[in-house]
């Protein structure tokens, strides 16, 4: 993979090529970007969709909004270190093309903004609540009439290939979707890989997939203009990361690491002074103790000391990417870069108090388990509705359902796999408190 192809601004439908040289400074393409997820619909749902605790109502909790505003100023940061090394190692891109070091920090700030857009409510169990409804639920009488694929697509319903069919799907009056540029999409793609063959090997880029059957063009498109190394895993194709993909993680992983922590002790689910003790420890090598010591409250000590952790979890990324540059250039890398860090014995002990005290917490527990039931009720009326429409059997219900929903999904299309998708992405786009309300009106709890 080469830098020159890696950062390009084409973007959906054009013709020309679009030249770094001759963008407008003030109006540059990849902060384009950044503005037109920032002002979508689907970006401003997220400020009432979970992050960690599902329908909270704590001033205290992320949202996915904040954390992916929170990721995006973290992926900045990290782009623009990066990008500094990367063209001090490679002057042409500069003197030539005309890149700038803020190129790198906006594409991965735009992929970093974007990168939790296609999850649905409930947090990370909204995906299996959806993929269980098909793989055990009522919906997996759906089997027999779709290819292998496709109804891999649908058990493991997947936040990244719903993101990336939000960012580029094409609707009535808008071709292309945000038409992000291509180097911004292709450092979205964190999975570049179909749901089959699942988990071909041990790759990160491996772990789960990017793109439904639908996006399967588009998909490929963008790859191969940004220079994508194309791999053969039997019968089919896989492709390496676009390199900034794993500052966009790095980025993610700073953030949950650190301020789900800080959740988890304003919510008080983890002791206050056990919780600094292991920020401390994270932090040993660049922590000012007289000015910690000088702090009056517990609110400041945490606040300076997960700003620290932040920095220095950063500079920790940002070293590990250049070091290990050609072999990310050549789709060798293959793991993430916080796996490579110095600190990662801290980070794992954070991240294993999170998972017992927050995570695995009686409040999470709970609501999850309504995420589940919300979101298995609603698939099921609006798959059962726009079945009976195609067989033209529905019933006034039916209608009635579909009526409600007007044009939220396409129950018309006479592909069955298009409107599962569709079904489900809906299904998916719906903030916690609008899946909560819809199923109280359907169950007749709220009119």
């Amino acid at each position: 993979m080469n830098w020159e192809q890696l950062l390009s601004l084409k973007r959906q439908g054009d013709t020309n090529k679009r030249l770094r040289k001759e963008q407008d400074e003030t109006r540059l393409g990849f902060e384009v970007d950044y503005d037109r997820i920032i002002f979508s619909s689907a970006f401003r749902s997220l400020q009432d969709k979970t992050q960690v605790i599902p329908l909270s109502k704590t001033s205290f909790v992320h949202t996915r909004l904040t954390h992916s505003l929170e990721v995006s100023v973290v992926g900045r940061s990290l782009g623009r270190v990066v990008g500094k090394k990367i063209l001090e190692k490679h002057p042409h891109l500069s003197t030539i093309h005309g890149y700038q070091f803020n190129d790198f920090g906006a594409i991965v700030a735009a992929a970093s903004l974007s990168h939790d857009i296609g999850n649905p409510p409930f947090g990370h169990s909204g995906e299996k609540a959806i993929g269980e409804y098909f793989a055990t639920g009522k919906g997996k009488k759906y089997q027999e009439f779709l290819t292998p694929k496709q109804y891999q697509d649908l058990i493991d319903f997947e936040g990244n290939a719903n993101g990336f069919k939000i960012l580029t799907e094409s609707r009535q009056g808008i071709e292309g979707g945000l038409r992000l540029s291509y180097a911004t999409l292709g450092a979205f793609m964190k999975y570049p890989k179909e749901s089959l063959p699942k988990k071909p090997t041990s790759h990160i880029a491996h772990k789960k997939f990017g793109y439904f059957q639908n996006e399967s063009s588009f998909f490929k498109e963008v790859a191969q203009e940004v220079g994508l190394l194309a791999h053969q895993i039997g019968n089919e194709t896989t492709y390496s990361r676009h390199p900034l993909t794993f500052l966009v993680e790095a980025a993610d992983d700073i953030c949950y690491t650190i301020i789900d922590f800080e959740d988890g002790i304003n919510l008080g689910l983890i002791q206050e002074e056990y919780a600094l003790e292991y920020l401390i420890k994270l932090v040993k090598d660049t922590i000012n103790t007289a000015k910690y010591n000088s702090l009056a409250t517990t609110a400041d000590r945490l606040s300076y000391l997960r700003a620290l952790a932040i920095n220095t979890l950063i500079q920790e990324a940002a070293r590990t990417f250049v070091q290990y540059e050609e072999e990310i250039l050549s789709g060798n890398f293959d793991m993430a870069l916080i796996d490579k860090s110095k600190y990662q014995a801290q980070i794992d002990d954070i991240i294993r108090i999170s998972i017992d005290k927050i995570y695995q917490s009686s409040e999470v527990v709970e609501k999850e388990i309504a995420g589940y039931e919300i979101l298995a009720t609603l698939l099921d009326r609006y798959c059962t509705a726009t079945d009976n429409f195609n067989n033209e059997r529905a019933s006034n219900y039916d209608k009635l359902i579909l009526k409600a929903e007007g044009n939220n999904f396409d129950h018309k299309n006479d592909n069955l796999y298009t409107r599962l998708i569709s079904i489900s992405n809906y299904v998916a786009s719906l903030t916690d408190g609008n899946a909560l309300l819809k199923f109280q009106k359907i169950k007749g709890l709220e009119i």
